[in-house]
């Protein structure tokens, strides 16, 4: 079951860089076409899109790395008892928060959806389609969550930890 949600972290991570490749051909196109007075609608969007995208896409393998903002200066000079408490807390508070966007996401999602709802830009996109990656990537972040608060109740990490987890902190 494991490998199959690491996969799973992965599949999104892969998703993640399409997005990235996919913003940086829309901006590349917009530059080229800006200087061949070719007027492409909604590049912009586009590339926008598909940044939010990849960075909603990265989020559940970006916690598995390690690589979001942690405050391991304070946890590391906290008695061992206090250090696994507030590991706890803030395990189960990331989780409901996470949860709680992944919750509204996948409903902006199928709000977009039922309404019909387009982009108010040049582009005219239905909303849904660049929300879906939104959603996706939350619920993804929701699940790590999960994993990790399993993990932590089974006494394994879930987060990388040693010297190259540390190594921007």
């Amino acid at each position: 079951m494991a490998q199959l949600v690491f996969r799973f972290y992965q599949a999104l991570m892969f998703l993640s860089c399409v997005s990235m490749v996919a913003a940086f051909l829309a901006v590349l196109l917009g530059v080229v076409a800006r200087e061949v007075h070719w007027d492409v609608v909604g590049l912009d969007a586009y590339a926008g899109y598909a940044i939010a995208c990849a960075l909603f896409l990265a989020l559940p393998a970006t916690l598995r790395k390690g690589e979001h903002i942690r405050v391991t200066l304070l946890l590391d000079r906290l008695p061992a008892g206090v250090r696994g408490a507030l590991e706890w807390a803030c395990l189960g508070l990331g989780f409901a928060m996470a949860l709680t966007l992944a919750w509204y996401a996948t409903r902006l999602v199928w709000v977009s959806w039922i309404t019909h709802d387009i982009s108010p830009g040049a582009d005219a996109s239905p909303l849904w389609i660049p929300q879906l990656g939104m959603a996706l990537g939350c619920l993804g972040f929701a699940l790590s969550f999960a994993h990790a608060l399993w993990l932590r109740w089974q006494g394994e990490h879930f987060i990388a930890v040693g010297a190259e987890a540390a190594r921007t902190e």
